[in-house]
């Protein structure tokens, strides 16, 4: 037996160092990132200030728990409410998104005194026990079916359907903008709306996972942002603090305000080095500007592939039939060659990701993703033989 218990198949190579948007192996082949360790690698592999930031932390002070106040946790809060802006004021630091979800749900049957919840098919917000149940995941949930929480699964941007649902009782409502393992299935405007005003109607907390989708992914710090709304919580993790462990759950005042002491608790949440990191992370999406970069990059990758661009290629379609998403969270569709597109851009040096939808990938790069590696997978993606695929 492997010493390490097997969960995903990993890559056929092992990986030893990263710097920005590239990852080299242990036999020297270099790959550009382009599925950023899973949507975690916000500010590039290894970022200098991030990595300064952690190591002056760790001469410092390695950790404390929040027996003790931090100056460093402190100022990252601060910072991060600063950066969400909108109506946010207070944040809860954890350690992942899955504990992220799970404490943004029992906050609200807490606040609530109700028991019931409400997710939508495709949605995936971790595997902790309350995120586990209000995802789309019936294989893994019926065998711990006796300890799901009640959670009715909605049809995924259905105005007649939300409107026919019943949110009697519901505690919260859990959604992600873009439903990103699902096939990276973008939210209508209107039906979120509608979905925010049937949540105030009831009395249920409506909380946005924003998980994959903050932090400048989409061009702006988040993507409630784009869509108008203004959630009661919002989640996040993954490039908080550029690949550092830690999740977050951000209040908006009039929910921060009937939270009593030690309703919410976490050891680690927030720790100095977490800390740290968030804080150089913040600092570089602002100073270098990486929520214009998001923007920028996608419509780079959306004139190459879809509108065809420029240069040698310029003539040849892609095999890419859609582009979906926002900024740098972008679904191509690829139909039935997909696996086979995903093989072939990684034995030519260019790492992509999968989703539940087999016609789909994902590419989740660092927003610090260059021009030429942008050019580099478009030329790729151009010159596919999908019959000489091997």
């Amino acid at each position: 037996m492997s010493a390490l218990l097997p969960t995903y198949p990993p890559y056929p190579f092992q990986l030893v160092s990263g710097q920005g948007d590239q990852v080299t192996a242990e036999d020297g082949r270099i790959f550009v990132d382009f599925y950023g360790g899973h949507c975690v690698a916000s500010t590039g592999h290894c970022h200098p200030r991030v990595v300064e930031a952690i190591c002056k932390q760790a001469s410092t002070l390695l950790f404390y728990s929040t027996a003790a106040s931090l100056p460093i946790r402190t100022l990252a809060a601060e910072s991060l409410v600063k950066f969400a802006g909108s109506h946010i004021t207070s944040v809860f630091f954890c350690n992942s998104g899955a504990e992220a979800n799970e404490n943004a749900l029992k906050l609200a049957a807490q606040l609530t005194g109700r028991s019931r919840f409400i997710g939508f098919q495709g949605g995936f917000h971790g595997r902790t026990l309350l995120a586990m149940s209000c995802s789309d995941l019936p294989k893994l949930k019926t065998q711990i079916a006796a300890l799901c929480a009640p959670c009715e699964l909605l049809p995924f941007n259905d105005v007649a359907a939300l409107e026919r649902a019943d949110f009697t009782q519901v505690a919260a409502v859990i959604v992600e903008p873009i439903q990103s393992m699902a096939g990276v299935r973008t939210a209508d405007r209107e039906w979120l709306h509608a979905l925010q005003a049937k949540c105030r109607a009831s009395g249920s907390f409506l909380i946005i996972d924003e998980v994959q989708t903050g932090f400048g992914r989409l061009g702006k710090p988040f993507a409630f942002q784009h869509f108008g709304i203004e959630p009661d919580v919002v989640t996040c993790a993954k490039g908080i603090a550029s690949g550092f462990p830690l999740g977050a759950v951000l209040l908006p005042g009039a929910v921060a305000s009937r939270i009593g002491s030690g309703d919410l608790g976490s050891t680690f949440g927030g720790g100095p080095l977490a800390s740290a990191a968030l804080q150089a992370t913040l600092e570089v999406i602002e100073d270098e500007q990486l929520c214009a970069r998001a923007f920028a990059a996608e419509g780079r990758i959306r004139a190459g592939l879809i509108d065809c661009g420029s240069g040698p290629l310029a003539a040849k379609a892609s095999v890419i039939t859609e582009i979906r998403g926002k900024g740098l969270l972008l679904g191509l569709v690829v139909g039935s060659h997909a696996a086979a597109l995903k093989d072939y851009l990684m034995r030519n040096g260019v790492l992509v990701g999968a989703s539940s939808d087999p016609a789909v990938l994902r590419l989740l790069p660092p927003l610090t993703i260059t021009d030429e590696s942008i050019d580099r997978l478009v030329a790729l993606i151009k010159a596919f033989e999908p019959n000489e695929a091997t």
